[in-house]
């Protein structure tokens, strides 16, 4: 099945997609808890056998800006870093023999076809096709043999990176974080819709192809991916574990390539789907701003 959070004159609501169109979810089954992509993921399997029961129904056609990010309000964005060996060389890194990890706020979230915001402070931002888990029951410590029974679906992302806020110092959390710059969508698809071990994974910026990878060269697989975070922490239904990103990103380039306003990025990942943003710059913020990583005078304690 797959799923999509539209926007509507109710407010976002979990639709699934149907014979014709989507369907809106807890309208069709009578369940308000639907309504949401996380109140599916708690719902278990019996949220989602209902889901399939209205996936056969018709539904409505919607416009690209109806799409909101399919995960609005995930508990947690955690993701992986340093996956994929080539993006590890390119970088001037080893390739890691532990998972690099880090974290995402749900503020920085937007729709699969939202503009994509370069912060006024960056002049960096960077550009990073990836597959996005979707958490169901979760759990923890799940074994890896045991990882697909935690997953609700698969989602593709972009985990724009403002590069100089990511390393000004030693952890990346800033960089990572700018408000706007986390595209996800457009549907979350299940797991027996698509086998994750090994889709193409492609990023595209004006037309010309940046990234082009497959999911089997992830260091750390989906599976293990879910064992790794689940090792330390539990997982909650709507959690979305980021996978990493393939070699070809902007700043390895020569010269590098950043992202600036009028851009058209656009991530796809073999039957899950494609986003594509448009990078717009950020308005309101003041112009004098005492932080700027690539101005280390302007920094104030």
């Amino acid at each position: 099945m797959r799923f999509a959070t539209i926007r509507t004159s109710r407010g976002l609501r979990l639709h699934v997609r149907g014979s014709e169109g989507y369907v809106d979810l807890a309208d069709a089954t009578g369940n308000e808890a639907l309504s949401s992509i996380n109140g599916l993921a708690e719902g278990g399997d019996a949220a989602l056998e209902a889901a399939r029961g209205a996936s056969s129904q018709a539904g409505t056609t919607f416009e690209k800006a109806d799409f909101a990010p399919v995960t609005p309000n995930p508990p947690r964005v955690l993701c992986l870093g340093v996956n994929y060996a080539d993006h590890a060389i390119e970088g001037g890194r080893a390739v890691p023999t532990w998972p690099e990890s880090f974290v995402r706020g749900a503020g920085s979230v937007i729709g699969a076809y939202d503009d994509m915001v370069k912060p006024a402070l960056s002049e960096r931002l960077d550009y990073e096709a990836e597959l996005a888990i979707v958490i169901g029951k979760g759990g923890r410590y799940i074994r890896a043999e045991n990882a697909f029974d935690a997953i609700l679906g698969y989602a593709v992302m972009n985990d724009g990176s403002a590069r100089e806020w990511q390393r000004a110092a030693t952890q990346w959390t800033p960089g990572k974080n700018f408000e706007g710059t986390m595209p996800i969508g457009p549907e979350v698809v299940t797991n027996d819709e698509v086998d994750v071990t090994d889709l193409r994974i492609t990023s595209t910026l004006n037309g010309t192809v940046m990234q082009d990878a497959r999911t089997s060269d992830m260091i750390v697989s989906v599976a293990k991916a879910v064992e790794y975070f689940s090792s330390f922490t539990t997982l909650r239904p709507g959690d979305v574990i980021a996978t990493g990103t393939p070699g070809g990103v902007g700043f390895a380039r020569t010269p590098p390539v950043w992202l600036t306003p009028g851009d058209v990025i656009e991530v796809t990942v073999e039957g899950v789907g494609t986003i594509s943003n448009r990078v717009v710059a950020e308005e309101g913020a003041p112009e004098d701003w005492p932080w700027m990583p690539l101005k280390p005078d302007t920094k104030t304690f």
